[in-house]
């Protein structure tokens, strides 16, 4: 069922989203060469703690996972690009991190990510090709955002990501991608990163959407690690991921996810 929110309630989400953000942006300026993936993790659990939030990861038991998350946050290096299991890993300079992250605060959730090269190598030779990588989840997600506009249709939204990635060179993989949320992290619909303009759900003003492009520098495919939880490109070329949650009001999209 989707649930349409209020005005109020957007509201609410946003202050949610504000502090997704923020800790979004905290601990990308932290992920340096020499860091440890858990002092992430940590980091995010204390501010989780400080702000009085709750996770939304920690003892996540979905179907395709091994057992519950016990961790606050994901983090996806390399060819890793999904449900990144935090573990002892040492960033290295070059390396693509990818966080996402989500919270309820007084009921209400909000959802994003971000993707970083990490230290000083982001303008040079596979670095490069990173950085446009990065980019190239970023324009779609920027393109998903303007398509989401209330009388349009959710394949407006999905195509305008795909169309993006197909410009860009990159193959889409179709089976996860983004979705509704609210009061829990995962709501109906779901949101695909291709789809076909004028098909599906039509937008109306208070639905509310985690947009989530995310694709690799080469296959479409994704594998399990062992961890039972990191989706990895099944070539094992580098991938990124960038999200925003973002409401639909009659004025147009508003992102929820923003540091105001």
């Amino acid at each position: 069922m989707i649930e349409l929110k209020t005005a109020a309630e957007i509201n609410k989400m946003a202050v949610t989203g504000e502090f997704v953000a923020e800790t979004l942006a905290t601990l990308s300026a932290q992920a340096q060469p020499g860091v440890n993936l858990m002092q992430l993790e940590h980091r995010a659990r204390a501010l989780v703690d400080d702000r009085g939030a709750t996770s939304c990861y920690w003892d996540y038991a979905p179907s395709f996972g091994r057992g519950p998350f016990r961790n606050v946050i994901c983090l996806s290096v390399n060819d890793a690009v999904l449900h990144g299991m935090p573990h002892d890993y040492v960033l290295r300079d070059g390396d693509v991190l990818s966080l996402d992250f989500a919270v309820s605060i007084d009921g209400w959730v909000a959802d994003s990510a971000v993707t970083v090269v990490v230290g000083d190598a982001a303008g040079e030779g596979d670095g490069a090709a990173d950085t446009a990588l990065i980019e190239s989840t970023r324009r779609a997600l920027d393109a998903g955002i303007s398509a989401a506009v209330p009388g349009g249709r959710l394949g407006d939204i999905s195509a305008a990501i795909g169309e993006v990635a197909t410009e860009a060179g990159f193959r889409v993989n179709a089976e996860f991608g983004g979705h509704g949320l609210g009061r829990t992290m995962h709501e109906d619909p779901h949101v695909s990163n291709r789809g076909r303009r004028g098909r599906g759900l039509l937008l109306r003003p208070g639905l509310t959407l985690a947009l989530e492009p995310w694709w690799a520098r080469g296959s479409d495919r994704l594998v399990i690690d062992g961890d039972g939880w990191t989706l990895r490109s099944a070539d094992g070329s580098n991938t990124a991921h960038s999200e925003h949650t973002i409401a639909i009001t009659e004025n147009g999209p508003r992102i929820l996810t923003s540091v105001r």
